[in-house]
């Protein structure tokens, strides 16, 4: 709770304080409905949900909860309310998946305050493959993940429910779900951009997701044919879902510091669909340098307005595509800022089909590298990670795009 109190705090001065154990013993009387047994197990002692937050989940909703909690003779939820989650249930939510301990830092004799500890998320079987010609089947696949967790990655995105038609790379992420090792303490989110998504990966034994929008109206018509106001009503109505589900939901925005078809982009607008999809519930706000095109003032300029929006830095990630080679410069800028999780893709896989130019990922090998050598801790091994990536471009056919990869194959001696 810690983590969220400044939050709480701030969502407070506009809201309705509920005490979790009063809602449970008389959901009625202060118009909530009784937890879910899902919630059973959280422990929460006293959460404030305002109307402030409540108005992203539907503003006619949130009034008639606040009526319905102010008449305590009320017996039934208000009609009003019906689709959208209850005060109780959106602080259980928020209190379980939101809240996060401060980063811990550290003093560099160069670089100031860093984190003590960066949290990578492993991003290749999903973004990283997505927009490979070359078909990855089931067992390729499910080989490159076990290999991912096996290197001490914590958190793999293992694939996406999306269209076979548009994204076929993607079409049988339910059987590699089903046929991964399950490592204890390692998370295997999956991306669900709609409700029909949502729906099978949950069938499929889901039990994180992500959502995704981008800064960019332009990016955001050409990718799923939604203008970007149009796309957060829609990952509201799915967030409402995913919160009745009680799974971890992770938000990813596009385009945040360069769109292909707009260009620059306001910082403004990155922070407000960052605000956005933290007050949905998303745990983690990724952001994305989609096209590659950033660079360190960018990056901070950035950063520095999203954190301007209250979102505290251990809920945000960058991720950096590298086509202007600035994404290892972009990731120091963003530890200095006090960011703690940086995406990355094995070898630098990657790309995207709706961002034309735009190369792969930030190599993990090469990020791992660097933190190393900050005296960073990330749990994770630089020798099999080398291994794995290794493996996967073996499987495509061409060569790594790992600039360690590729020194540690030529070097004549281990570094």
């Amino acid at each position: 709770m810690q983590a969220n109190t400044h939050r709480l705090r701030m969502l407070a001065r506009r809201g309705l304080s509920v005490s979790m154990s009063a809602a449970a013993s008389h959901p009625q009387r202060h118009g909530l409905v009784a937890l879910s047994s899902l919630h059973s197990t959280t422990t929460i002692s006293t959460v404030a949900i305002p109307t402030a937050t409540l108005r992203h989940f539907s503003a006619s909703a949130a009034g008639a909860w606040c009526s319905a909690s102010a008449d305590a003779s009320s017996s039934t939820p208000p009609a009003a309310a019906a689709s959208t989650p209850c005060m109780a249930t959106l602080a259980a939510y928020y209190s379980k998946h939101q809240a996060r301990p401060p980063i811990p830092s550290q003093q560099h004799p160069v670089f100031g305050t860093i984190p003590a500890e960066v949290k990578m998320v492993e991003v290749g079987p999903r973004d990283g493959l997505q927009n490979e010609q070359r078909k990855v089947g089931v067992n390729e696949k499910i080989e490159l993940i076990n290999r991912l967790a096996a290197a001490g990655l914590r958190v793999i995105e293992a694939g996406s429910f999306v269209s076979p038609r548009w994204v076929p790379q993607m079409a049988q992420t339910a059987s590699v779900l089903r046929g991964i090792s399950l490592y204890k303490n390692v998370s295997y989110p999956v991306l669900t951009p709609n409700l029909k998504g949502f729906e099978e990966a949950v069938k499929s034994g889901a039990k994180e997701v992500s959502i995704f929008g981008a800064a960019s109206d332009t990016f955001s018509r050409k990718n799923i044919n939604r203008s970007l106001e149009e796309s957060l009503t829609q990952y509201e109505s799915l967030a409402h879902r995913i919160i009745e589900a009680d799974l971890p939901m992770r938000g990813y925005i596009s385009c945040c510091l360069g769109c292909p078809y707009e260009g620059p982009i306001d910082p403004q607008r990155v922070a407000y669909v960052a605000k956005r999809l933290f007050d949905f519930g998303c745990h983690e706000i990724a952001l994305g340098d989609t096209t590659g095109v950033g660079h360190p003032a960018s990056t901070a300029a950035m950063l520095r307005a999203v954190l301007e929006t209250g979102i505290p830095p251990q809920n945000i990630a960058v991720h950096f595509h590298d086509t202007y080679g600035q994404a290892l410069a972009n990731i120091l800028t963003s530890l200095q800022m006090g960011i703690g999780i940086v995406d990355s893709s094995v070898g630098g896989l990657g790309g995207c089909p709706y961002s034309p130019g735009a190369t792969g990922n930030v190599a993990s090998e090469d990020v791992l590298y660097m933190l190393q050598g900050l005296g960073i801790e990330t749990h994770v091994d630089l020798n099999k990670l080398i291994d794995t990536g290794r493996f996967i471009f073996g499987v495509l056919g061409k060569p790594t795009r790992s600039r360690v990869a590729t020194a540690r194959a030529c070097a004549t001696t281990v570094l």
